[in-house]
């Protein structure tokens, strides 16, 4: 089930710091200076045992109040559109403004839950000012402090209230592969569809911003069967210009939660960037199968070895993880396409991969054996016993005596011995330590 929550607001008002504070990291740069946040902020936020996407719509720097106005216009019916619930922060040491006033119209027209945050009341004296906030018309108000984090409690309450418990699907729905193709707009994702399935199941435009919703197809062919979700995820431009990298990235998002594996569509001309990034690390966080697909191959101009020093590039900046399978694609030549959904199949088969008890013992102790943990404070750490975890990610239990004292490094090392010995190209793996 995938629910996303929008942090809408004017500048300035700590939505940026929110946002570092439900994520438990420090992600998005803060300062006093209004406008800091240009980039789109994206991640996945947790409470009481419940998961959410948290989008950070951030402010904007123009020149004049008008351009700054319809900015802001733009982010909050993007917000109000794609979001399951929105977040209206607002400032109780500056009061209400004409923007609080201006986008409070906007979200009162919703039909989406919208909470109302007033922020920085971090003493007695802010609490009795921000009253006048009731007076903007909202069931849902609340008052917190971001940097403090008093009162961001209630509100993750009424949020986490809003998300229903995961319903259990048939196994028939389980056992079909899903993979979302994902990517930045114009890149070729309707094309890539409509080439494997020999058919124009969407429509196929060079203006960015041709598919309006996520679309599902089932593939039955060549005794190959899976669902495929296109999330081209950006619609035919109406009366609002758009920020249309904004609303294609929400999409993808929404997609990255129905999905098994994630193909990750890249323009060859411009490589990987910043939005392909973080969508890849979301992906990684959530736990699902990745493969990139490098398009418009045939336009890229080629030497010898262009290929390797694009996929040795392309890993770098990938880091840490890696180890996903990497295609050179044309989609209008129809050049290694079917190659991609083969990549798919094999890293979905990858991500169910059950390793025997006996075998991953007998593997990851020798390992072990080989290349102790270091001692950490005088203690010799000692693992004796690893086993595969009943979990939807490959997940893998590591018993010790001092659990607490394994670090980053040799986590590292596990893993690179996990994936040397059985196959899971293409998937996140997780590490476990617990006491024995």
């Amino acid at each position: 089930m995938s629910f996303t929550v929008a942090i809408t607001g004017r500048p300035n008002v700590g939505k940026s710091t929110f946002f570092n504070r439900l994520l438990e990291q420090r992600k998005a740069i803060v300062d006093d200076v209004s406008g800091v946040t240009r980039d789109r902020q994206y991640g996945i936020a947790e409470w009481a045992g419940k998961t959410f996407n948290l989008v950070d719509t951030g402010g904007f720097v123009a020149g004049s109040n008008d351009v700054f106005e319809s900015e802001i216009r733009k982010q909050v019916l993007i917000a109000i559109e794609e979001a399951n619930c929105i977040i209206f922060m607002t400032d109780a040491a500056a009061g209400i403004t004409n923007l609080d006033e201006r986008m409070a119209e906007l979200l009162r027209k919703s039909t989406k839950p919208v909470f109302l945050v007033v922020n920085k009341v971090d003493n007695h004296n802010r609490l009795l000012e921000a009253s006048e906030f009731y007076s903007l018309g909202f069931e849902h108000i609340f008052f917190l402090s971001s940097i403090s984090g008093s009162g961001t409690g209630e509100l993750l309450d009424a949020i986490t209230n809003l998300i229903p418990q995961e319903v259990e699907t048939t196994e028939t729905e389980n056992d079909l592969p899903k993979f979302a193709i994902i990517g930045q707009p114009n890149v070729g994702k309707s094309s890539l569809l409509n080439a494997l399935i020999g058919k124009d199941r969407t429509i196929v435009s060079d203006i960015a911003g041709t598919t309006r919703d996520t679309i599902h197809t089932h593939y039955n062919l060549f005794n190959k069967e899976f669902v495929l979700i296109d999330t081209a995820g950006i619609r035919r431009k109406t009366k609002v210009h758009e920020d249309l990298e904004f609303y294609s990235v929400i999409r993808a998002i929404k997609a990255m939660d129905e999905a098994d594996v994630c193909m990750l569509l890249l323009d060859a001309g411009k490589g990987i960037t910043a939005q392909d990034l973080s969508i890849f690390s979301l992906a990684v966080k959530k736990g699902k199968g990745i493969v990139i697909l490098v398009n418009k191959w045939d336009l890229a101009q080629k030497g010898t070895n262009t290929a390797r020093d694009y996929e040795v590039e392309l890993k770098k900046r990938l880091a840490p993880f890696s180890d996903v399978p990497i295609l050179f694609i044309s989609v209008t030549e129809k050049q290694r396409i079917f190659k991609s959904i083969e990549a798919a199949l094999q890293v979905f088969d990858n991500k169910h991969r059950k390793v025997p008890t006996s075998k991953l013992n007998e593997v990851m102790l020798k390992a072990v054996e080989n290349f102790h943990p270091p001692v950490v404070r005088g203690n010799a750490v000692k693992i004796k016993y690893v086993t595969q975890l009943p979990t939807h990610t490959p997940s893998f239990a590591f018993f010790c005596n001092f659990p607490d004292d394994i670090k980053t490094p040799y986590k590292n090392y596990l893993e690179n011995k996990l994936r040397e010995n059985f196959d899971f190209k293409g998937v996140p793996v997780r590490l476990f330590f617990r006491k024995k």
